[in-house]
């Protein structure tokens, strides 16, 4: 046996990068696809959806999936097609919005209670913790029946229970970087404390927060759909996946009705969570060099 056909039976041969890249960022590139078309699709709804989402047709009621109406029509000869783009739109919207001011109220708390230490540290911790103590769903589906039913009352009842494990990670984050010398030396310095927060605290608790909103955002989604088939999110006929969902449920034969809905969760919820696993391995340094 020749010495180059000993040395490749010994030694392994390395995967291409090109492999190694593929097989660890492929399920985030194919979330991230998913992600970027349900928001194209939420964006130019009005040039994709053939009808408009809330014109009936009684004659036209419960039709199966066709060339006419790709998806079938609803109990009300609504085009579900339609129905769904449209959808988008709110469920999207509703999902990015709760998430992204449950982050930015949750990292506020978190930031100023690891800064403040002592008496306001302790207050801002307990009240946390006491949000904490109930189950999200339970919390919000009360809040929401307190304030009505709506769009906004919904929003308001997911606040309420979001920013708490924002609020959490932001403590935890700025109080190892309020360690690091650099911040020591800063406060030597006599730089303003907002100046320090801003400047050189926040920066770095980017990573880990971005990745908990990436994750978040389908969960914000899939519980914003979960609350509107309860009947507690939209008010109708205003398109939405989980009161879409709803009206179906007891359609057996008609299985269009709530199917294609459930589905379009499911894709944004799995695409949410594919890109905020591929941002954690990425913004990882270990992960990085393996």
């Amino acid at each position: 046996m020749s010495v180059s056909a000993t040395v490749a039976a010994v030694v392994p041969v390395a995967r291409p990068r090109w492999r190694r890249r593929l097989r660890r960022y492929g399920p985030a590139w194919a979330g991230t696809a998913l992600v970027v078309a349900w928001i194209l699709v939420a964006i130019f709804a009005p040039l994709i959806a053939p009808y408009p989402p809330d014109a009936q047709n009684i004659t036209d009621r419960l039709l199966p999936p066709s060339a006419e109406h790709l998806l079938g029509t609803d109990v009300l000869g609504r085009d579900v097609f339609s129905r769904l783009i449209y959808g988008a739109r709110l469920s999207l919207t509703a999902g990015f919005t709760v998430v992204l001011l449950g982050a930015a109220i949750g990292i506020t708390v978190g930031i100023v209670a690891a800064w403040s230490r002592g008496l306001v540290d302790e207050a801002m911790m307990r009240f946390t913790d006491l949000v904490l103590c109930f189950p999200p769903i339970i919390l919000a589906l009360a809040i929401a029946a307190a304030l009505g039913i709506g769009t906004t009352n919904t929003i308001l009842a997911m606040l309420v229970v979001w920013w708490p494990k924002f609020a959490r990670l932001a403590r935890a984050l700025a109080l190892v970087q309020r360690s690091q010398e650099y911040v020591e030396a800063a406060t030597v310095l006599g730089l303003r404390p907002i100046r320090i927060l801003g400047r050189h605290i926040l920066p770095n608790t980017f990573g880990p927060i971005a990745v908990l909103i990436s994750l978040d955002l389908g969960n914000a989604i899939l519980t914003f759909a979960g609350l509107s088939f309860l009947g507690l999110g939209v008010v109708p006929p205003t398109p939405e996946w989980g009161s879409m969902v709803s009206e179906g449920r007891e359609l057996v034969e008609q299985w269009w009705v709530a199917t294609f809905p459930g589905l379009a969760i499911l894709t944004v919820v799995v695409g949410f969570n594919f890109l905020g696993d591929g941002l954690r391995d990425w913004l990882d340094p270990k992960a990085r060099s393996r």
